[in-house]
């Protein structure tokens, strides 16, 4: 229930033992911008024709499918898209490749398990009728198929393999390894990019779409790898781009120790460009970080999310707009990633030797909501874009010790976890909420003219209290009022409380209600003489 008008303090509260939001009234829309029980990470976003409805654009995203739990990837690789111009909905389009059986029919091992399949890329050609054909380039981890390349007629799928060896039916032909990415030029040249610590390049026949031209060779360190002198430091993750006449190459990049005032960490990615779809290349900049770098109190560089990890990525014009793509880590591990989008501007000078300025994008709650999400809609509390605890900075990753609070996965290894993996539970919860834990949402967009129809501004905080004495107070813009954050709210938490799920309603007076109007973001700081042990998990939120 709501507070009372007269309630005129800034931290009125009140609690109730009630049912939370039903999960299935909780909206989709917000970062990550799939469903919360999907994990697809590696994702690689193109703009293609909907084959269902000719002369429409959809936006189709490419990814590993991360369903093993305790390793990477998946064996299956699936599709989701959306309409250009319906960005916040998004669509299962199923699975679009399987590899569960050799040539001759026999399943290639003793389980009978399908091949593990890592990152992809896609790529298109269109012949002289005008007819399309959708290429597939999964890295398979069976051994002397990482080289595999399916096809299919639609975007969607499904796609067949279509590069077996005929000498070895279990075997592909090619030269693609790990991450691969494939790019049809202008032209129709083919150009295929690869490599772990170090990248690799080659002009591909355009006839298999999987060996190199004759009369040309591999190009060993296209750019200088982790270990090299440079700035460029490839690792991982290799994807290209053409815009106008400049090539960009996309990748997950190690940064130098003390980089950015942090440890070394490939949690990011980085550009370079160039005139030619080989090189040479200019080292650019990095597109996004997934430590979601901040400063805290004190003016020192945090991690505000997860510490370290690994991404991959690319970036997409839709409908004008330049967005990079990524994933996060969820839980105590790298198993349970997530697709995450980000806006970005970039700038492309043309002629030879011209630059190309990609900027670097904000890791947030709201996604695709470029102008904020709607607080007047439920959201999961697992969209939270900043998830720190007293002692952030020496946070080391994966060592499933946390000093306070993270987005827990629909499913993992984590024992305490609230959220089982389930198709209809389209929520994850925030867990390991300690004192000194704060937890952050990028951003929300508050209607001046709603804000000023009702009295009463309250929120409703979904949470299951875990036995701890202690408060959460609710801050507006930052964290701290020393960097400009306003108090808006606050709650008090008691051991004696219930451990099940519990409604608690903050109410926000008039005066704090009108600073509310326009773009905001709003942290939750717990607090508690009780050090290191969890006042409760977040479930999820809605202003009313």
């Amino acid at each position: 229930m709501s507070l009372a008008a007269a309630c005129c303090a800034i931290v009125t509260l009140s609690c109730q033992q009630s049912a939370p939001i039903v999960n299935n009234q909780l909206t989709t829309v917000g970062n990550p911008y799939m469903p919360l029980w999907e994990h697809i990470p590696d994702g690689e976003p193109y703009v293609f024709e909907d084959p269902d409805q000719p002369g429409k654009q959809r936006v189709y995203v490419y990814g590993s499918h991360d369903d093993l739990v305790t390793a990477y990837c998946g064996r299956d690789q699936v599709v989701w898209s959306a309409a250009v111009d319906s960005l916040n909905n998004w669509r299962f389009d199923g699975t679009i490749l399987v590899v569960d059986k050799n040539r001759d029919g026999q399943k290639f091992d003793a389980a009978g398990t399908a091949d593990v399949l890592f990152a992809p890329d896609v790529t298109m050609v269109t012949d002289k009728d005008g007819k399309k054909t959708y290429y597939l380039f999964p890295n398979d981890q069976v051994g002397e198929r990482n080289g595999l390349i399916a096809k299919s007629a639609r975007p969607d799928g499904p796609f067949e393999v279509c590069n077996w060896s005929k000498d070895d039916p279990n075997k592909t032909d090619g030269v693609l390894q790990f991450d691969p990415a494939v790019f049809v030029d202008d032209d129709g040249r083919v150009y295929g990019y690869w490599g772990f610590e170090r990248s690799y390049a080659a002009e591909f026949d355009p006839e298999t779409m999987a060996t190199v031209k004759p009369g040309t060779e591999i190009v060993e360190d296209m750019i200088p790898g982790r270990y090299q002198e440079g700035r460029f430091k490839f690792f991982e993750a290799s994807s290209i781009r053409k815009i106008k006449d400049k090539y960009v190459f996309i990748y997950s990049r190690f940064t130098e120790d003390g980089e950015f005032g942090m440890p070394s960490s490939n949690y990011t990615l980085a550009y370079c460009y160039s005139d030619a779809p080989l090189g040479p290349w200019t080292y650019g900049g990095t597109i996004i970080d997934g430590r979601a770098r901040e400063k805290d109190e004190q003016g020192n560089v945090i991690a505000s999310a997860t510490p370290d990890g690994n991404t991959h990525g690319s970036i997409c014009e839709i409908n004008g707009q330049w967005y990079v793509f990524y994933h996060r880590q969820t839980g105590t591990d790298e198993y349970a990633r997530q697709a995450m989008v980000a806006p970005i501007s970039v700038k492309v000078e043309e002629g030879k030797g011209g630059k190309v300025e990609i900027s670097e994008g904000e890791y947030n709650s709201n996604g695709f909501a470029l102008d904020g999400l709607n607080p007047f809609e439920a959201h999961s509390a697992g969209i939270a874009c900043w998830y720190t605890g007293p002692k952030p900075a020496t946070h080391e990753w994966p060592n499933n010790t946390f000093y306070g609070s993270y987005v827990a996965s629909g499913y993992g290894t984590d024992k305490n976890m609230e959220a089982p993996y389930d198709l209809k539970n389209n929520t994850n919860y925030v867990v390991n909420n300690t004192d000194g834990s704060i937890v952050g949402y990028k951003y929300f967009n508050f209607d001046a003219k709603r804000l000023k129809e009702k009295d009463n501004l309250t929120l409703h905080l979904n949470l299951i209290p875990e036995g701890i004495d202690g408060t959460i107070e609710v801050m507006m813009d930052r964290p701290w009022t020393s960097q400009g954050g306003k108090k808006i709210g606050q709650t008090a938490l008691k051991a004696s409380m219930a451990k099940k799920s519990t409604t608690i309603n903050i109410s926000i007076d008039k005066d704090k209600k009108a600073t509310l109007a326009g773009k905001h973001a709003i942290f939750f700081i717990f607090k508690s003489n009780v050090k290191e042990k969890s006042l409760c998990t977040l479930q999820d939120l809605v202003f009313e």
